[in-house]
């Protein structure tokens, strides 16, 4: 207890994982490095070090040529000395270009590879460390371990790009600054003394400023986190999200949570957009006081001109070095932030896991007796309060097979987590074959014990691998062996209808094939593996009745002499001579062998049996009682209540009961008041939940708050804004759960009428007619754009738009709100654009000072005012423009987001079939490829605007002052940009691989770690591993050819601009020898190219983010550009008022992405409402399909589906939704409280919405009680890292959802599967009060008391219906499907 207890309070101290309680330090940034990087690194450095001093050597050069003309200008030159002089200096020039391709090629390639090294570090440190974490750290996580995977992919991304070139770009830029100033102190100590004074001053400004950004960067990861897991339980629940017509209440969550991610971000961007700025201000302020004092010194005659020009242009490079590195600042700041982060992680990962790797016993042979001894009890981290095991003695003897019964949450799958070691207990002793289970190592533990759990997880690799993964070295096992392993789970005829067999690779999560076929496969692999103990926890829970007797009878046969224990809810399954321990709230009430327990007074084997059938299974398969009596027994271990067991220690869902003469109270949430003839008919023909829900999340624009649950409530019932909370209830009154408030109908005549006027008139059901369908929120590009942005290479992968193409997007995409302000920031780009050729112009006007013979200090003071005044503006329209397309960014990208979400959630159900939408891969273009698209237009579309409409100003400027040298200097243009569009697109190419590798990787960690406890009951850790280092190596190797390549085009960009600059310089003193044009126009126009070309310059170290941002951004682009409402979903307009009668008419079904043959074959079927139905059927025989018809989540392949007479092609399918409420073979529990989940999607402001409907609904389900002892109640935050529940907690709650919306009809997939007994029975006892009531029920089920509990029995083989009739009829029935399937002959 106290390992969880300290667990709790370390995780308490820290908080989530995006959290730092102290600013993290720079040398986060080389959390990763370790001694291999050391020589990249060192190289890197040498070698940022030695081009940052290029700039100096420049500043210096520049400085002698432009001493060669001001001495011209004085008359001190003539003209064929000036050439001279200035050609021996371009000649220098030209040099120093070629040695400066050749160190920034190196510097920068350099860092790309120490970026490599790093995320690859992070990557396999992380991989390694979170394999070797225990389970109580993945249950504590606060957002969930799937929105914690998707998060540290985009922190070892922001690492990466912090590692890079943005590192190296700012260690150069420091570099020059050092040796710039340096150069300045040596030339004019004293003018650079007076130039730089204020820099100290910027110094504590700029520090303040960057301060506040880490709150405001752990805050944006906090609710990016957040986002993520919105759309990661989404994107995982779609069924549920359809079914429920959640789509725009979750867009709306996931809506909320980026916009609150998006002002933390804002705050990132005015900090940084004022520290660039305020330098920009004091870089042009500098000229005030250095060129007045300079025009001093040289008046006075202590410096020549050249020295002064020298030194106050290397105080300029020095300064503009700086400002260099601020765009880099916000890279940097989130870098070292993702670093700390990772770092703290596995620094918590390396601490808390010494706990429970003490054992390094491996003993010989392992007998399989297991005791569980000395009062063992357990809590699970996630719910402190719930004592999952309590006192607990048990003792499973090697050879034998020992059943585990009990109510769902009494503690059953806890042993098999304990025996595992998953978890720890707080007290007591487990011990195998007399060895404590602590000393034993985990290996050896882990491959002496198979644990099959209810939810089978399948790998995405082939059928045979994902059984062969059974074994250690899987790669020596042989086809004879698994196809021995599948006889046994009776696959054979499963594997035989895939068109590649054993080869067939399953699919993200083995979607491809069925819940039953899947837990046969977990078995199948259980079989090769065929370890000393087997625990089966609810492992053929999916299975029809027949195929889980053959399964059991199987196990036995196999696993005789092996020790097996059996977790499970099936009384059916134990015989009379097998042994069984019954728990109770973690307690063992009840154990013995059936037979003896069953001569007992209570518990769940005593019980008067039936009539019997008489076939042979009859008395392996006796139903469950209908009746508990008061116990007597006397409990095996000592509780909290005293030896024996007490009526006060139990709920509802309890296995003892005192003795009733009536049947199982179900609270009457769909009674009606039978004193109303004229309620009871309206009931059979409205919808208990009002479709008006469907539309109730609508986004009018995705800039905003949108407006939820308000267009289709009364006026009088509106709020001035809709919200949903996350916590807490609804506004209405708080009332007491009375059964007339939930059976009153009158709210139903209501919500049906506001059914037919959803969005506008009504529409007869009986009179299909187009309606005219609402236009898109957002148009987000032309249809010519649309094509280019999606076009697809010949293999399916995207190609990268360009970055024109993208952000083309921008304008339709912002609202008219935030197009104002778009436009302002590109105004306020052109003024600072304009800001440098007026600066140049009037630098040119102080260098021309120098060889003024009068009022050389008057005009050198006057224009350096002009700088002053220049510095003011430009330093306001620079943060303007930041701040500005910041913002707008932000709402680009986040209304793509948003409208992504969207569309993605409208997409039919066979989209997400597909591997390529994997749930991780969306996640993360969601996430970090939106991150990444914002820079296009935060930070490099201003800044390639600024150096366009720079440059375009300085050409007509310099043609305008000396047309000759400009003519010259635009004749280096061509080359230029045939150098600059061959390294983007060699960039763009291998950022776009580069990026695919990274994806492909983080997909098998998303793999792994989300399917932990199959990775580790299987020992898969080492194959997983391996195969993950295979993927980071990949990816490493795509990052070194991208280093390469990008590394070699950049440096020949940088040389190119050298060459351009030594032939300006060159020709310029031609022209100036000949006399064409005065000195003054010659400096001018020498300014405004040099400063240009600077500018321009610069954009080059972008180019590679830009190509990795262009990649991002198509991806996403994909997302915000898929079909909307054009899908099947989508056809129809009719509002049907009920459902009536469901008809197959010769209806054939294939699942597009499952490589089987039909599912359904010309099937042929009526379902009559009002009535309860059981589908029954072998697994894969097409039951949960025909739910999924009606459901319209897939349209038929052939055939015709009505309801009622109408097609499902012409209903309007949120509407015929909301008449039916599901409950998934699979429960679906969100990330949110308990209550929220119950009325999950349904409008805050309904009376369905109201806690007395949920407590209600909650009563039906069995649940109520075991939520009200919680701590919070129904506030108690469930799912993605919020309070565990057992799987049958999970499917109570789903049921209570299900229950909560009053449908019309219900439907039940397998819905039971993982209740105990006496919960199951209520199921039953409330599908007999639905069907009282008029409310229809369809089941599928391989239930026997299920089906006894409806009125007619529908059972399917092959795709087909083989028989239909009452389940006394049909079960009698010689040679009848049902008694074969039910064990008979």
């Amino acid at each position: 207890m106290e390992a969880v207890t300290g667990q709790q309070n370390d995780l308490e101290r820290r908080g989530s994982e995006t959290s730092h309680t102290n600013k993290p330090r720079w040398r986060s940034l080389f959390a990763f490095t370790t001694r291999p990087h050391l020589l990249p690194l060192c190289l890197a450095l040498i070698l940022s070090v030695s081009s940052g001093v290029v700039s100096p050597v420049m500043s210096y050069l520049l400085g002698k040529v432009f001493d060669c003309f001001t001495s011209f200008g004085a008359g001190r030159y003539g003209g064929s000395e000036l050439v001279r002089n200035v050609s021996r200096y371009a000649l220098g020039i030209t040099v120093l270009g070629t040695a400066s391709g050749i160190l920034h090629a190196g510097y920068f390639g350099f860092w790309l590879v120490f970026g490599e090294l790093q995320a690859k570090g992070a990557r396999d440190s992380l991989f390694g460390s979170m394999l070797e974490k225990d389970m109580e750290w993945y249950d504590m996580r606060k957002d969930g371990v799937e929105a914690l995977i998707q998060r540290l992919q985009t922190q070892i991304r922001e690492l990466q790009l912090g590692t890079s070139q943005p590192l190296g770009f700012a260690l150069q830029s420091t570099v020059t600054a050092l040796s710039a100033l340096g150069l300045a102190l040596y030339t004019a100590w004293d003018l650079t003394l007076i130039t730089i004074a204020t820099i100290p001053f910027a110094a504590i400004i700029l520090g303040w400023i960057s301060s506040r950004m880490q709150p405001s960067i752990d805050a944006q990861a906090k609710e990016l986190s957040t986002a993520s897991k919105i759309a990661n339980n989404t994107l995982q629940a779609i069924d549920v999200v359809k079914c429920f017509n959640g789509q725009d209440f979750e867009t709306w969550q996931y809506a909320k949570a980026i916009n609150r991610a998006a002002k933390k971000y804002l705050i990132q961007a005015k900090a940084n957009a004022s520290q660039i700025g305020f330098v920009r201000f004091i870089t042009l302020s500098m000229f005030v006081q250095g060129f007045w004092y300079g025009s001093h010194i040289v008046i006075t005659g202590k410096k020549e001109p050249g020295q002064v020009l020298t030194a106050f242009w290397s105080c300029l490079s020095a300064l503009q070095a700086v400002e260099q590195i601020l765009p880099q600042i916000l890279v940097l700041e989130k870098g070292r932030a993702a670093g700390a982060t990772l770092q703290a992680i596995l620094t918590q990962i390396g601490k808390r896991h010494q706990a429970i790797t003490t054992g390094h016993l491996t003993p010989e042979f392992c007998e399989g007796d297991i005791e569980v001894r000395n009062k063992v009890s357990f809590r699970y981290p996630s719910r402190p309060d719930q004592p999952a095991l309590k006192h607990a003695s048990l003792f499973f003897p090697a050879g034998e097979t020992t059943f585990v019964i009990g109510t769902s949450g009494s503690g059953k799958s806890t042993l098999g987590n304990l025996l595992m070691r998953f978890y720890e207990p707080a007290s007591g002793d487990i011990f195998i074959d007399g060895n404590a289970l602590q000393t034993l190592d985990i290996a050896w533990l882990r491959n002496n014990i198979t644990l099959v759990q209810q939810q089978s997880v399948l790998f995405n690799e082939t059928i045979f691998k994902n059984i062969a993964f059974a074994r250690r070295d899987w790669e020596n096992v042989g086809r004879e062996e698994v196809k021995r392993s599948i006889e046994t789970a009776f696959l054979q005829r499963t594997i035989s209808d895939f068109p590649k067999g054993l080869d067939t690779v399953v699919g993200t999560g083995g979607n491809a094939m069925s819940g039953g076929q899947r837990q046969r496969v977990a078995m199948a692999r259980a079989s090769l593996r065929d370890t000393p103990i087997l625990i089966l926890d609810e492992a053929t829970s999916a299975l029809d009745h027949i195929s889980k007797g053959m399964v059991m009878d199987a196990v036995r046969e196999w696993r005789r002499g092996k020790t097996t224990i059996i977790i499970t809810h099936d009384l059916s399954q134990i015989a009379d001579d097998e042994f069984a321990y019954i728990l109770d709230k973690g307690v063992v009430v009840q154990e013995g062998y059936r037979q003896a327990l069953e001569k007992g007074q209570a518990g769940p084997l005593v019980a008067p049996r039936r009539p019997s059938i008489n076939f042979p299974a009859t008395k392996r398969l006796s139903r469950l009682p209908e009746e508990f009596r008061k116990p007597s027994v006397v409990s095996m271990s000592s509780g909290s209540c005293g030896s024996t067991m007490s009526v006060c220690s139990h709920d509802s869902l309890d296995i003892q009961y005192q003795p009733r003469a009536q049947s199982v109270f179900v609270p009457g949430i769909f009674s009606l008041a039978r004193e109303s003839p004229e309620l009871n008919r309206r009931s059979y023909f409205e919808p208990f939940v009002t479709p008006a829900a469907t539309g109730a999340f609508a986004m009018h624009r995705l800039s905003g708050v949108p407006d939820i649950f308000t267009r289709q409530l009364d006026r009088s019932q509106q709020p001035d804004e809709g919200r949903i909370r996350n916590s807490g209830w609804p506004l209405l009154p708080r009332r007491e759960a009375k059964e007339q408030d939930l059976g009153d109908w009158s709210l139903i005549n209501e919500l049906h009428k506001r059914t037919h006027n959803i969005g506008g008139t009504s529409v007869d059901r009986r009179t299909p007619q187009a309606s005219k369908r609402q236009s898109e929120s957002i148009k987000l590009e032309a249809a010519k754009t649309r094509s280019e942005i999606l076009a697809d290479h010949g293999d399916g992968t995207l190609r990268i738009a360009p970055i024109k193409k993208i952000l083309l997007t921008v304008w339709p995409t912002l609202t008219w709100k935030h197009r104002p302000l778009l436009l302002g920031g590109f105004f306020c780009a052109a003024v600072h654009a304009s800001g440098t050729p007026v600066f140049s112009f009037v630098f040119s006007k102080l260098l021309a000072t120098f060889f003024q013979p009068a009022n050389r200090e008057r005009e050198a003071l006057k224009w350096s005012l002009s700088v002053l005044a220049v510095g003011i503006g430009d330093a306001t329209a620079s943060f303007f423009m930041h701040y500005l397309l910041e913002a707008c960014g932000q709402v680009w990208v986040d209304n793509l987001r948003i409208e992504s979400m969207k569309r993605i959630i409208d997409q039919p159900r066979t989209w997400f079939d597909k591997d390529k939408n994997n749930v991780s891969s969306l996640t993360e273009c969601l996430d970090r490829n939106a991150e990444e698209m914002r820079n296009l237009l935060g930070r490099f579309a201003g800044f390639m605007f600024v150096v366009v409409m720079m440059l375009f100003m300085a050409l007509v400027w310099s043609l305008v002052v000396c047309w000759k040298l400009t003519l010259v200097g635009l004749a280096s243009a061509p080359f230029i940009y045939i150098i600059t569009r061959l390294y983007q697109a060699v960039s763009g190419k291998w950022e776009g691989r580069s990026n695919e590798a990274g994806t492909a990787a983080a997909s098998i960690f998303t793999e792994a770690f989300g399917n932990i406890r199959t990775v580790r009951a299987l020992t898969l850790e080492a194959y997983l591993h391996e195969k993950y280092l295979r993927a980071t190596e990949r990816a490493f190797q795509v990052g070194l050819r991208r280093s390469a390549y990008s590394g070699t085009f950049y440096g020949i960009s940088d040389s190119g601009i050298a060459f351009a600059t030594a032939l300006i310089f060159y020709y310029g003193a031609v022209v100036a020898a000949s006399r064409a044009f005065t000195v003054q126009n010659i400096i001018t126009v020498f300014s405004m190219l040099l400063f240009s070309i600077a500018n321009a310059n610069s954009i080059l170290a972008f180019i590679p983010q830009i190509s990795s941002s262009c990649a991002t951004a198509t991806r996403l682009l994909r997302l915000a550009n898929l079909p909307h409402k054009s899908s099947h979903e989508h056809a129809g307009h009719v509002r049907l008022p009920a459902l009536g009668t469901i008809s197959f008419n010769d209806i054939n079904f294939t699942y597009p992405s499952r490589p089987l043959g039909p599912v359904l074959n010309s099937i042929n079927l009526k379902l009559a409402p009002h009535t309860s139905i059981a589908l029954v059927g072998a697994s894969g025989s097409g039951k949960s399909t025909i739910a999924s018809l009606i459901l319209g989540l897939y349209p038929p392949t052939s055939g015709t589906l009505t309801f009622d007479s109408l097609e499902i092609s012409t209903l309007h399918l949120p509407s015929l939704r909301s008449l039916i409420a599901v409950v998934p073979q699979t429960p679906q529990i969100f990330a949110t409280t308990i209550a929220l989940n119950i009325a999950y999607a349904v409008p805050e402001r309904s009376t369905l919405a109201s806690r007395a409907n949920i407590e209600k609904a909650a009563q039906v389900a069995g649940i109520h009680t075991f939520i009200t002892s919680l701590p919070r109640g129904y506030n108690t935050l469930i799912g993605e890292g919020g309070t565990g529940l057992s799987g049958g907690q999970a499917q109570r709650i789903a049921i209570a959802r299900a229950v909560a919306r009053r449908p019309m009809l219900m439907m039940l997939d397998e819905a039971t599967s993982a209740l105990d007994g006496e919960s199951a029975r209520g199921i039953r006892e409330l599908v007999r009060r639905l069907r009282q009531q008029g409310v229809g029920v369809l089941m599928v089920t391989h239930d026997r008391e299920m089906m006894r509990a409806c009125e007619e029995i529908v059972v399917l083989r092959d795709g087909a219906v083989a028989e239909r009739g009452g389940f006394d009829d049909l079960v009698e029935r010689r040679g009848g499907e049902l008694r074969r399937l039910l064990g008979g002959s």
